[in-house]
Formats: C-alpha cells, structure tokens, sequence
C-alpha cells in the first residue's frame, strides 16, 4: 500500500530557547518529501562559551536533505532570523526570498564581514506570493520592531498554515506597516489548518503599549533635559531611530549616530526610502562645537557590548564624544537575559560621570515588537485556526501561550520542541519522529561543534590555566639542563609566599627522580609522572588543577 503525502513541520532552532529561530515545513511521503526553510538565525555566546563569535543552528538534517530543499523565506532582518544565512547558505545553495530592506541588510552584514558568498536574494514583500515545489507562499505585513517584517501564509493541497513570524498590533507605529487584520480575518474565510505563533511575550497580559506613545515620552525628555541626551536602543530599529531623530528637530537640535552597526542600518533604510523626511545627521567630529542643549546622541551599545559606543563612553574613551554631569542617557530597549551585568556596569560607570540614567522602569521609552495575550487572542479571533502551534519561545512562554490557546477554545495545540517532526496533516496533529538538531558554533574564521572547535578544552583554561613542562634526558636518561616551566593563568605565589613556579620545578625534578633509571626508557612513563606531579603539587599550593602539557626528548 502507497504510503500517504503528509505536511510536517520541523524546528531546528528557536523552539524551547529565545533566538536561532530556523524552521522546516515538509511535504510529500516520509521517504520523499519536499522542504522550505523560514528564517536562519543565531544567538549570541555568553560567558560559557569562551572566544565563541556566534552560535548558529546545527543543520545536519537540512544538509541531508539539500536536494530537496525548494527555498529559504527570511521573515525578517533580526539577526535571531537571519544572522546564519551568510555561513549556512554556500553549502546549501538554494534560492532565497526576502525584504528589500532585509536583502540590503544582508549585503551590508557580508560587506562589513568580508570574504563572504554573495547570496542572491529575490525580493519578496506583504502581498507577494511564490510558488516552490507543492507550496504557494504569501507574504502578509506584520507589524515589529523593524522594517518590512512579514508572516507567511503557507498553501499546501492538505491545507493552509500561517507562520506568523515576529509581529504585534500597533494602531499608531512609527514605522508601517500594520498588522493587516483584513487578509488575516480573509485567511481566516478560507481556512487555517495551523497557526504557529510567535510566543515571546505569552506571560504578559494586556496589549503592548504603541510606539507612537514611546515617541511621545522620547519627545518629553529631550524638550525638558537641560544638557545633551543620549539614546541607546536596537540598531534594528529603525522606526525608534525617525522617532528620535524627528522629536530632537522639533525641540531644536541636532542628531549624531554614534556605532558601526546604526550606521549600516541607517543607510540601508536610507537606501530603501525609509529615512525620508529625516534631517541629515552630523558628523563626529562636528559635536564638539554644538551647545549641550542643542544635540542628541542615538548610540550602540543597549545590552552592555563592550566595544559598542556607549561602552566606550562610560569608560570616556570616544576620541570626539564625551559627556558631562547632567547629562542624560536614556536605555530605549530591553534587557536580553544574560546581560543584566554588563549593563549594570555600564550604568556606574555613567553615574559615576554625573550623568542621569532613564529605563523603560521609569518613563515609557521602550516598547517590545511582540504580541501579549490580548493580542495573541485577537490573531486567534481573526485566523480561527484548527490548530495553534506555540513557537519562538523558552518552555515557560511556549506553555502560556499553549494555556491560553485551550481556553480560547484551540481543539488542538500540540507540544513541539527543537528536533520534533510533527505531522500537521493528514490525520491527528503529532510528532512522528525526532530529527538531529543542536548547536554549531562560529569561532573566528571557523565554525564546528563544541569538540571540534576545542571549546570545552578552552573553558577548563579559563578557569585553572596551563603550565608547559619541557625536559631533556640524555642518554644515561639524566636530565640534560634544568627542565623548562612556564605557567599561564596560575597564581605566582602560594599562600607561605613560595613561587609558584618553583614549586613546580621541585615537583618535576622529585617525579623523574623517584623513577629508576632503568624504567625512564619509557618516555611517556615519565612523561605522565612529570603531568601527575605538576597537577598534585599545583593542587596542594593553590587547590586546583591546572591542564598540564609535558614535553620529554632523550638526546
């Protein structure tokens, strides 16, 4: 008997953890199906991971199946969307659909990097359609916290799914477009098999505040602060940035854009016509020259980057820019999880100059680009789905929105994680079978797993170091010389003062001498004793164990 076609879906990333968000859909039999990709995204390495540049989706599955993969969709330009694309697609070669703002950016992201495959992009924008292998795609504008943002409506011959991307509802944003209820409550008239649905912001209940309030409050503390104003936000968002740079024109004054990454995205708006309207910045070196109550400063470095601009101003170390105390610098953006320190860092560091901090703590100066449950419930109202499939999420979000959509009376609401192959149709929804998913990770010119790119190994050095031992016997197997010690990362005394160093030593020169002569022919025996030594005496002096390379050579 013929086995059936099926409609599967398939996360790689972004499905039980915020960002990395890559998503397969499948159709055909289990043996043959054909595959779209929606979004290659990345996250970003925190602390446990040592040197590591990017963490990037592991697409072994995708690899396997690159002759039947039909095409890649990139929802929009978040990097947790589409920051992998420039490393995953040269092994995958197939055509990608997107923004002309998200193509833009992805020529400035390849540009700025270097040395990097030009992806051919074919523009894909709200009410365009295409048409790959059985599915027709739809483009429906959403509106989020960047330009040109779109969910998918993804027509199969066993029914229709829309993937809804990032978005929310804004009646008043600074930037379009709306989130178009009319071709949502259509999708809705004609019939919507599964919605999987962004889940970032299912713990919060009411509507999102709109931005054109968080313009407002931007206007009221730039026309009543009495010296310069600082405006740190998402690069991304270029919505924020016209708000802020057409508020401090109306209050008299003149915007400088302090960070490589504003900068690249502003002339990608620019170059797409979204700057329209916007007076022209001023240069750097120009800001010296400007009165303090006649400039605003929109800057990198909301999330604590240490090398971004605002970074470098709270350690006043920007060649043209500086602040003084009564100053304001204002956090226009939340707070990733992770980066509570190195933003709390950053903070002293501007108290400490005398300037004023404002967060979204005590003015409305942020607003998140993510549907919360009164939202979520309004989609649900619009779409009438068979189905609600929570993604975009940790566990906690993804299981709110996975409640709220039972009591909106959602029939079925299936439990889905990273790795999972669901099965939308035909039949009952369920996951079928488990596919290999995970993280890779970009370090440097390379990316690999976490052995190949010898991450763990680098960890362990970060927290007990490394000490080199270099011996040579001669040919009565005596040592030839003093043994060679270098120690990195450990402390250089112990606590009765001793050089940490020469402790060492003593151990080194004990371990080959309590060998008989007649056994150091074994070169590695004496190699692993010299190794056991280091560590026991290095253990005894300081309480850890240091990695310990040895080196033993009979002249």
């Amino acid at each position: 008997m013929a086995k059936k076609e099926e409609l599967v879906f398939l996360p790689l990333g972004g499905v039980g953890e915020i960002g990395m968000n890559l998503a397969l859909y499948g159709y055909g039999t289990p043996s043959n199906r054909q595959w779209i990709m929606v979004d290659c995204g990345v996250t970003f390495p925190g602390p446990d991971l040592p040197g590591v540049d990017l963490v990037l989706p592991d697409i072994r599955f995708v690899e396997a199946q690159k002759r039947n993969l039909k095409a890649i969709i990139i929802t929009h330009a978040h990097e947790d969307h589409y920051g992998g694309l420039n490393d995953v697609w040269p092994g995958l070669n197939v055509p990608v659909y997107a923004s002309g703002f998200t193509a833009g950016m992805l020529e400035a992201k390849r540009d700025y990097e270097g040395g990097r495959a030009d992806i051919p992009v074919t523009p894909f924008k709200a009410g365009d359609r295409i048409n790959v292998g059985p599915f027709s795609i739809e483009a429906v504008g959403v509106n989020h916290s960047i330009p040109e943002p779109m969910s998918l409506v993804i027509r199969t011959p066993l029914g229709n799914v829309i993937h809804t991307g990032d978005w929310k509802i804004d009646h008043a944003p600074s930037l379009g477009p709306l989130t178009d209820e009319t071709r949502f409550r259509e999708l809705g008239d004609e019939g919507v098999l599964a919605l999987m649905c962004d889940s970032t912001n299912a713990m919060r209940d009411g509507v999102s505040p709109s931005e054109q309030q968080v313009s407002d409050g931007l206007r009221q503390i730039i026309e009543t602060a009495e010296g310069r104003v600082a405006i740190t936000t998402f690069s991304s968002n270029v919505g924020r940035i016209r708000s802020i740079a057409q508020a401090a024109e109306a209050a008299g004054r003149e915007v400088l854009l302090l960070g490589s990454s504003l900068k690249r995205v502003v002339a990608v708006a620019a170059d797409v016509g979204l700057m329209e309207g916007v007076k022209p910045f001023i240069a750097e070196d120009e800001f010296g020259y400007i009165p303090r109550d006649k400039v605003v400063v929109i800057l990198t470095g909301s999330q604590g980057e240490p090398r971004a601009a605002l970074a470098k101003i709270a350690r006043d170390e920007m060649r043209n820019v500086a602040f003084a105390a009564g100053d304001t610098v204002v956090f226009s953006s939340r707070t990733i999880p992770g980066n509570e320190k190195a933003i709390q860092d950053i903070k002293n560091g501007l108290v400490d100059q005398g300037l004023h901090i404002v967060t979204d703590s005590e003015a409305l100066v942020h607003v998140s680009g993510h549907p919360r449950r009164n939202e979520l419930l309004q989609m649900y109202e619009w779409t009438r789905p068979q189905m609600v499939v929570p993604v975009h999420g940790e566990a906690a979000h993804l299981t709110a929105q996975a409640e709220l959509a039972q009591q909106a009376g959602v029939n079925t609401v299936p439990k889905v994680r990273n790795g999972d192959i669901l099965r939308l149709a035909p039949g009952p929804a369920e996951v079928i079978d488990r596919a290999p998913f995970g993280r890779v990770y970009k370090d440097g010119k390379l990316v690999g797993d976490f052995e190949e790119m010898g991450i763990g190994e680098r960890r362990k050095l970060s927290y007990v170091g490394h000490v080199s031992v270099n011996v040579l016997l001669d040919s009565r197997y005596d040592f030839l010389g003093d043994p060679d010690v270098v120690a990195c990362g450990l402390p250089e005394v112990d606590e009765e003062g001793e050089d940490m160093e020469d402790t060492l030593y003593d151990a080194i020169l004990g371990a080959v001498e309590s060998i008989p002569r007649v056994r150091r022919k074994d070169l590695e025996l004496v190699r692993e004793s010299i190794r056991r030594a280091v560590r026991a005496a290095a253990s005894e002096a300081w309480g850890k164990k240091p990695v310990v390379t040895v080196f033993v050579t009979k002249v």
